[in-house]
């Protein structure tokens, strides 16, 4: 994967958990620098570890299904890009959890918002990727981007996110199409 693609995919992954602070920015009496920091942490330790675990379970079936690699590829990358896309479509701008959730409900969103980078970890299992180079990376934009995210919520409400989630969709739909076109032109 080449270093623009790696940086695509990272800030793509990145933006579900971008979302979720942003909104916990903006229902927050105030947002504090460890509160933020904390928040970046436990998305980006999450997020760093689930396509690990994904591209675990994709490598012990890349095998077998080596010839299609790029049409398994496709099909995740578009159907977790289409998911980000529909639910920055259908999501109320004033959705926001509450002001101070207790930590298991961090880790819990950070959970959700991460589950399909599970689904990306099997698609770069597949592709030969190198995961060691990439997870953290998507680990990194996740830290970046959430705890931004926190401040930024206080500073714009919870409707950036919306867009914000909504471009990522359309982000990874087109890098799983791009993979498509790499294998079936080149």
């Amino acid at each position: 994967m080449s270093p623009a693609a790696i940086l695509v995919l990272a800030f793509g992954m990145s933006v579900d958990a971008f979302a979720a602070a942003l909104s916990r920015g903006a229902t927050a009496p105030r947002v504090r620098a460890r509160d933020a920091v904390r928040a970046g942490a436990v998305f980006g330790l999450v997020e760093t570890a689930t396509p690990v675990i994904g591209w675990g379970l994709g490598a012990l079936a890349a095998s077998s299904i080596a010839a299609v690699d790029h049409w398994v590829a496709f099909i995740l990358l578009g159907l977790v890009g289409a998911h980000s896309l529909a639910a920055a479509l259908r999501r109320p701008d004033a959705a926001a959890p509450p002001a101070r959730p207790r930590r298991w409900l961090l880790l819990a969103t950070a959970l959700g918002t991460s589950i399909d980078a599970m689904a990306v970890g099997v698609s770069l299992a597949v592709l030969g990727a190198e995961i060691w180079l990439i997870a953290p990376a998507i680990g990194l934009a996740t830290f970046l981007m959430a705890t931004g995210g926190m401040f930024a919520g206080r500073l714009l409400g919870s409707r950036a996110g919306r867009y914000a989630e909504g471009f990522a969709g359309l982000a990874l739909i087109g890098l799983g199409t791009s993979i498509l076109l790499e294998h079936l032109v080149g």
